[in-house]
């Protein structure tokens, strides 16, 4: 198995903090068509059709019985390599609705793999398969009293997790500077990933809170983020494509706060979970006047929050990893 990213791009970190054992990387010339200036595009499709070289000679010399595409105009060359090979091209949409990326790479499909049945509406009728989203072992592996144990929690005290993704969501995180006494008054800990690019400033932001005992902060989890999901009674949380299997693992009510400036993907995430009772979406720019109101509401309901979490569990499929495997079998001849 190989992974194919960006000259110059983050896959390769990426690649490298998986731990999944790839047989090699390699990298192709790609860039953005949409949202850019005239001279950025004519600059991208110069990469596009090196990248599309690039990926002709990669498919050439490896000859893959499939490919497997999520989007990110990277995906372009290598589908047009593995097209001229006629090698058939798997694509996965994480998300519910399909960016610019997938629509195009769509005609290059032989089958579409989706989290959950209403993307379907977006593809060919007959061409998509509901596999799920491939969830890490961490998070499958992930139990309470163990979580607990592992970050030094009360298991007394019920557990607000809060997050943004590995660079943080600052927005979220001023939100919840402000909120913090009253969150201690209510009697609740609080597990708070920062991100890498906010956590110096969160920790004058808190200031003396920081060493709270009921506090645990964290720039950043890997290995260690299926305990906090366990932990946890109430996530606060943007809306990435993620949300839509992490949270109903764990049966996780939250409170989603799309990134306002993520196109519509996380919107139409958050509503899918909202319009099912299994989270409340909260919009960014509402935060600071509605944030805790709503956590305390929820932490002061308890019929209700374990309504949400029943409702969250109902849509769990834990097994996204072995379905998608399987479809790529499938597709591949195997």
């Amino acid at each position: 198995m190989y992974f194919v990213g960006a000259v110059g791009g983050m896959e390769r970190e990426l690649v490298s903090q998986s731990g999944i054992a790839f047989a090699g990387y390699r990298e192709v010339f790609a860039g953005p068509l949409h949202g850019v200036n005239p001279f950025r595009i004519v600059a991208s499709v110069l990469k596009l059709a090196l990248g599309s070289l690039q990926s002709l000679g990669i498919s050439l010399r490896l000859r893959p019985q499939v490919v497997l595409l999520t989007g990110g105009w990277p995906n372009l060359p290598v589908a047009l390599g593995a097209r001229l090979l006629r090698i058939p091209i798997v694509i996965y949409l994480p998300d519910i609705e399909p960016g610019l990326t997938i629509k195009a790479l769509n005609p290059f499909a032989s089958r579409i793999a989706i989290s959950v049945e209403p993307s379907a509406r977006f593809f060919p009728a007959g061409k998509t398969v509901v596999t799920g989203y491939p969830l890490q072992a961490n998070r499958l592996n992930a139990e309470r009293k163990q979580a607990q144990a592992h970050f030094k929690l009360d298991a007394d005290r019920r557990t607000l997790l809060v997050f943004g993704g590995s660079r943080g969501a600052r927005n979220i995180n001023i939100a919840l500077a402000d909120m913090l006494p009253h969150l201690f008054d209510m009697g609740l800990q609080i597990i708070h990933i920062t991100g890498e690019f906010d956590w110096e400033e969160n920790r004058e932001r808190v200031a003396d809170l920081s060493e709270h005992p009921h506090y645990k902060a964290f720039a950043y989890l890997h290995d260690e983020m299926g305990l906090a999901f366990a932990a946890a009674d109430l996530a606060v949380c943007r809306a990435g494509a993620s949300t839509l299997a992490e949270l109903p693992l764990f049966g996780l009510p939250a409170i989603l706060v799309p990134y306002p400036y993520a196109w519509r993907y996380q919107k139409i995430n958050a509503d899918f979970l909202a319009e099912r009772g299994a989270a409340i979406k909260l919009n960014d720019e509402d935060m600071a006047d509605k944030l805790y109101k709503t956590v305390r509401a929820l932490f002061t309901d308890e019929r209700r929050l374990s309504q949400m979490s029943a409702k969250s569990r109902a849509l769990a499929n834990p097994d996204g990893a072995g379905q998608l495997a399987d479809l790529l079998l499938k597709v591949g001849g195997k």
